[in-house]
């Protein structure tokens, strides 16, 4: 769905949202000249530094163009997880951005339908949820109950709230590119 001009175009855009960050300025106008970057689509931007994670925010369903969303998410990444620290000015050289596009969330009936290594999971019940990215499960080499059960706890919920009547589990997969 994404051409590879326009994967390049979102990892600048993600690069120049967080450099500006540190400019106090604003992000520049981008002329996207693609259809499929004006879609309305959810995304995750992580940033990474020499491999570990240092950011990763994103939408789980579209709620701006896609480029206006990579933009933001890179910012809110590298400024605002809560998780870490913000990135500081003499980071930027050592982080490699990664954008994961999502396509629509589905609710899955049986945990069969969770494909490992294809499926993002995303996990509600009641005030709780909780998502991880598909890529997540491939770098720890998890299977599909423990991948259930770390997305429990990224939701703040027991690992085996999954099989609870009330959990809802949706599936979902992603477009997946960073920086060479």
């Amino acid at each position: 769905m994404l051409t590879k001009q326009d994967e390049d175009l979102l990892l600048r855009i993600a690069r120049k949202s967080v450099e500006a960050g540190f400019a106090g300025g604003e992000v520049p106008r981008f002329e996207t000249g693609s259809k499929t970057l004006e879609k309305k689509m959810g995304a995750f931007v992580t940033l990474k530094k020499q491999g570990r994670l240092r950011g990763c925010i994103g939408f789980i369903e579209g709620r701006k163009s896609l480029y206006k969303t990579v933009e933001e998410m890179a910012q809110a990444a590298a400024f605002r997880d809560p998780r870490f620290h913000p990135v500081k000015e003499d980071e930027i050289e050592d982080l490699d951005i990664e954008i994961s596009v999502l396509t629509p969330l589905r609710q899955v009936e049986d945990i069969s339908e969770i494909e490992v290594g294809r499926h993002g999971i995303y996990i509600v019940k009641g005030f709780h949820s909780g998502l991880l990215l598909p890529q997540v499960a491939t770098e720890y080499s998890w299977d599909r109950a423990t991948f259930l059960r770390e997305t429990c706890g990224k939701a703040g919920l027991s690992q085996d709230a999954w099989k609870d009547e009330d959990a809802k589990i949706f599936i979902f997969s992603a477009s997946v590119f960073g920086e060479d």
